[in-house]
């Protein structure tokens, strides 16, 4: 059975206005609205599947999150760009938060936490899709549970957690910060990753972009909504950093849905003019990184 949203979980108001009705390009092709709150400007899909609905949106085997093993370019380009996104992340984690207990929600079939353990961290996930997550606990050796509330019991035991293109995913959104706020220590870092709905590619493409992932992605951020969101929770961003090869991957399968297929050297320039744009038009890159901390009492 369909939610629907009556209150933005960012400001509460309740007054909404239709934003766009953006397809389902990747898997059912339903229509899907998504709304913006006029009180603060949140975007989300509503109405949107239930917690129960939206596991049959997932069920594909070309679902790239979770290791898809096709062999066309634009698959290939993603896992070079993970390959070298592990250690981007990596860099990161190292910059912001100090060695010791790292939880990373959503953690697919585990290939980060791995990395990051090597590199001397105490690391654990988060992950609902079963196979991934089994992936993770037998070839990767990492601990990982299904759902977050299974970390309650160690409330500021975490020095850095880390939501890579995750947190758009997620029903409860302020429930999940509020966990992520419990589970931190003083002075840890919360890592989020979320694609920026401002951006200058979301703009080219309109209904096609990508990013738009309905109803998969049940928020669409820019800067202005997830430091609004942040605050609600008790956070304050403390750095807003580029992903930019998001720009070229997005761009690839947004020419793919626009098209029917896809221009790569189209899709190669609109990416680096977005990335261009993102300063020049002060719109931020296809893809943010914010870096979070809990606010001093």
């Amino acid at each position: 059975m369909a939610e629907i949203i009556t209150s933005c979980p960012v400001c509460r108001k309740g007054i909404f206005t239709e934003f766009l009705r953006v397809k389902d390009h990747f898997l059912s092709r339903e229509e899907f609205i998504i709304q913006e709150c006029t009180g603060c400007g949140f975007r989300f899909v509503n109405p949107r599947p239930g917690p129960q609905e939206i596991g049959r949106y997932y069920q594909s085997e070309e679902y790239i999150s979770h290791g898809a093993k096709k062999q066309d370019l634009i698959s290939r380009v993603y896992r070079l760009a993970r390959i070298f996104s592990i250690r981007t992340k990596f860099g990161i984690v190292k910059k912001y938060s100090h060695s010791g207990k790292m939880l990373d929600i959503g953690c697919g079939t585990g290939e980060f936490l791995g990395y990051c353990r090597k590199q001397g961290y105490e690391v654990s996930g988060v992950e609902p899709n079963e196979r991934a997550r089994s992936f993770a606990e037998s070839a990767n050796k990492i601990p990982v549970a299904e759902q977050l509330m299974a970390y309650s019991a160690k409330p500021g035991s975490y020095a850095c957690i880390t939501m890579w293109h995750v947190l758009e995913h997620v029903h409860e959104l302020n429930m999940t910060m509020e966990s992520i706020r419990e589970l931190l220590a003083p002075d840890g870092v919360f890592i989020a990753a979320v694609p920026n709905c401002h951006s200058w590619d979301a703009s080219k493409y309109g209904t096609c972009w990508a990013a738009y992932d309905v109803p998969r992605h049940l928020y669409h951020f820019t800067s202005k909504t997830l430091n609004d969101l942040a605050a609600r929770n008790g956070f304050e961003v403390v750095k807003i950093l580029p992903q930019k090869m998001d720009a070229y991957y997005v761009s690839m399968l947004s020419e793919k849905y626009q098209n029917g297929k896809v221009n790569y050297m189209k899709a190669l320039f609109y990416g680096f003019w977005s990335n261009i744009s993102a300063k020049r038009e002060a719109r931020g890159n296809s893809s943010l990184i914010f870096v979070l901390k809990r606010k001093k009492a």
